[in-house]
Order: structure tokens, then sequence, then C-alpha cells
């Protein structure tokens, strides 16, 4: 599946130092998984010490990467 980064999430991830490795790694296999409004979803994984939580939606064939966050920073 084709996964589309937004402006705001590239934005995020460059301030976070988070990579689209770990974006992907949090999608592909999420720790927890939790459904948000309008059709979005949130991925939850450790990944390298770091909690991070990746907000995506899929459209068809496509997932757009909304936004990613580090908890607890």
């Amino acid at each position: 599946m084709k996964v589309f980064f937004s402006r705001h999430a590239r934005r995020q991830m460059k301030w976070r130092k988070i990579s689209e490795d770990e974006v992907r790694a949090a999608i592909d296999d999420p720790a927890g998984l939790m459904d948000t409004i309008k059709g979005r979803k949130n991925a939850f994984k450790m990944v390298g010490g770091r909690s991070l939580k990746v907000t995506y939606k899929p459209e068809g064939e496509i997932l757009t990467v909304i936004t990613a966050v580090v908890k607890g920073e």
C-alpha cells in the first residue's frame, strides 16, 4: 500500500526527529490501534525507546499520514 505524508506530517516528523521507517513500522505493526474522527486511525508503537503515535487515514489504495508525535516528550 502506498503511503503519502502530508506537509504537516513531514514538518512534525522533522521537528521531532521521527523517520519514515518509524512511521511505517507503527502503521504496519502497531502495538495499539484506535479509530478516531473522520475515518482516521491512531497507531501506537514503541520504536527506539520512544512511544510514537501516528494519525493516518486510509483512502483506497493510499494511506495519508496526517501527523506523527512522540508521546511523553
